[in-house]
């Protein structure tokens, strides 16, 4: 790494040393470390992935804690430099942490923490926004406008599809995957299909009772169906959000056997880490 790095320090009397290894959003975080007497160091590398090396050489001969990103390799090497610094904690700006090797964490005696909760409205409002872009061809009517090809307008063009009354299939309905099964089903009144290892009670009641209301009020209900298999969602919508967490078992999850199970016109979004999608196949599916 370059010296000297761009280090912007708060409260440098402070008794304990916290790095954060990029710049973050707001301010509360940096008082509430001030509060709690930390000194606050955060990296202004205009880099923007840091690599290990970088990373080591921030943390440096004393370090108590260090704030990191889910695109930094939170290993061995990292766990094993910030304990011999007298680390003790490391907190990944994430809910997500595929990123980080607990078990070294653990070897060296460091508490991880992550940030479950704080993003799941926001999560799920890109994953609806991501969903009508697509349905609607948002992008590609953008792109055909900038580039001077509009003529006018004529009945077919960039028309997309209605999501009212099509079927959203969910693929993980956690805390993100539910916020975004509800805005799609009451914002659009769309059919509910989702799997998941765990029973979302919550959501089939919320569902349910939206049916209720609409139906009362003389419109069509909106129906759930808990699948049993996540191929019978594959099959089954025709708009798919992908909210599984990334491990050994959801990697390449969406493969291409999978791709060939969706319906020709179904809309594919990914709201997990990139690997849980075969990329390579995917590509050869839409060629």
């Amino acid at each position: 790494m370059a010296k000297p790095v761009a280090i912007e320090v708060y409260n440098p009397n402070g008794k304990y040393r916290v790095v954060s290894t990029k710049p973050m959003p707001g301010t509360r975080w940096i008082n509430l470390l001030i509060d709690q007497g930390c000194r606050v160091e955060i990296c202004h590398l205009k880099k923007t992935i840091l690599s290990v090396e970088d990373i080591i050489d921030l943390i440096g001969n004393r370090c108590d804690g260090v704030i990191g990103q889910l695109t930094e390799d939170w290993g061995e090497t990292l766990f094993s430099a910030l304990s011999k610094a007298g680390g003790k904690a490391f907190s990944n700006m994430a809910v997500g942490y595929n990123n980080v090797d607990v078990e070294a964490a653990n070897k060296y005696g460091i508490a991880v923490g992550n940030t479950p909760g704080v993003l799941t409205e926001t999560t799920a409002e890109l994953a609806a926004s991501l969903s009508l872009a697509a349905a609607r061809r948002i992008v590609e009517a953008d792109g055909f406008m900038r580039a001077g090809l509009y003529e006018g307008w004529l009945p077919h063009l960039f028309v997309g599809n209605l999501l009212k009354g099509q079927t959203v299939g969910v693929i993980g309905a956690g805390r993100i995957g539910s916020a975004y099964a509800r805005m799609m089903v009451e914002g659009f009144k769309m059919n509910l299909i989702y799997f998941d290892l765990y029973q979302s009670t919550r959501l089939e009641k919320f569902v349910t009772a939206y049916g209720q209301f609409l139906k009362a009020n003389g419109e069509q209900p909106v129906t759930w169906k808990r699948a049993s298999s996540m191929e019978e969602v594959l099959r089954e919508a025709d708009l798919i959000s992908l909210h599984p967490v990334l491990d050994k078992t959801t990697y390449h999850l969406v493969n291409k056997e999978r791709l060939a199970m969706m319906k020709k016109e179904a809309i594919l979004v990914n709201c997990s880490r990139g690997p849980v999608i075969d990329e390579v196949a995917l590509v050869n599916h839409l060629r």
